[in-house]
């Protein structure tokens, strides 16, 4: 479905009302300030160190030099003086740079150009939210972080409850951006749904997000699907909706989401020494707390593990 003009009418009336669907207006429970008081810091891991190749040149001495793309909160995003980059994503970068007793420095890039950045050498890694795929792998390295999740959430007062395999959504109307991957693994279930003698589901395409989220609050849909970190902070900062399920972004399989550096570089085993000491010491686990996205937590990094395969 796509959105109609008079679309545009219904969401200023909405947002007269109270509605809010800019980022602007930062959720409670998200501090989005340059400041960032509650920012956690790591101790050296001198296993990590020492896994770093012997001559390796960090692009800054004494720098852990990363490429961050400031797509939006909770993950990463400009803070409220509007330069500097704040979120889960640079959080965790930190946390990397004390774990090799470097300064971090953050390089903000629009997503489109980190991979040429990072062959070229213009940054010794890109923390920003990259999933591991074998494509990818065919030019970069990677130590895993976090899984790669999609949200499924309804709103408040919906009566869907849970949704965690096909047949919980058979027949349900939902949102999904087009092309996606999202779209891909939906078109999947519908099709088991049919197969097995269940309604199809109904996918429903917006122009934007405005218009996806009112046509949930309005009835005109019952699910949303998009990346799961995107609903979270929605769902903090309009308090009217909720999650009833995760889908991993690899269905049926687990998708990660990991640190990129360039291919046989030899970095990539001293970060995913680095994260898993993170994750022992529970500094992993508190950052993903504090940007409510524990969901997504791994049990281990690993280095190059299996990634999408090429559709």
């Amino acid at each position: 479905m796509i959105a109609f003009p008079a679309l545009r009418t219904l969401l200023i009336a909405a947002m007269a009302s109270g509605l809010s669907f800019g980022a602007t207006r930062a959720a409670d429970d998200f501090d989005l300030g340059p400041q960032q008081p509650g920012r956690l810091h790591a101790a050296k891991n001198d296993a990590a160190i020492a896994a770093i190749p012997k001559g390796f040149k960090f692009v800054t001495p004494g720098k852990f030099t990363i490429a961050v793309s400031p797509g939006g909160p909770p993950l990463s995003t400009y803070a409220t003086d509007a330069k500097t980059v704040v979120g889960a994503d640079p959080d965790y970068a930190y946390a990397i740079a004390d774990s090799l007793g470097l300064t971090l420095e953050i390089l903000p890039v629009a997503w489109i150009d980190w991979p040429l950045g990072l062959a070229s050498g213009k940054y010794d890694a890109v923390i920003s939210n990259v999933g591991v795929t074998e494509q990818r792998k065919e030019k970069f390295d990677f130590s895993t972080y976090r899984q790669g999740l999609h949200g499924i959430f309804v709103k408040s007062d919906s009566p869907v409850t849970s949704i965690k395999q096909p047949k919980d959504a058979a027949g349900l109307r939902i949102i999904v951006g087009a092309g996606t991957n999202q779209e891909r693994i939906l078109v999947r279930w519908s099709d088991e749904d049919v197969a097995a003698g269940l309604k199809p589901i109904e996918l429903q395409y917006y122009d934007d997000e405005a218009a996806s989220l009112l046509a949930l609050q309005s009835g005109r849909a019952d699910v949303i699907v998009q990346p799961h970190a995107q609903l979270v902070f929605i769902a903090a900062r309009d308090k009217n909706i909720k999650r009833v399920g995760t889908l991993s972004a690899g269905w049926p399989d687990r998708s990660d989401v990991a640190i990129a550096t360039r291919k046989g570089s030899g970095l990539a085993d001293a970060l995913t020494v680095a994260t898993n000491g993170l994750i022992k010491n529970g500094t992993y686990g508190k950052i993903l707390d504090h940007w409510h996205l524990s969901e997504e937590a791994l049990p281990a990094s690993e280095t190059n593990p299996p990634g999408l395969p090429k559709y």
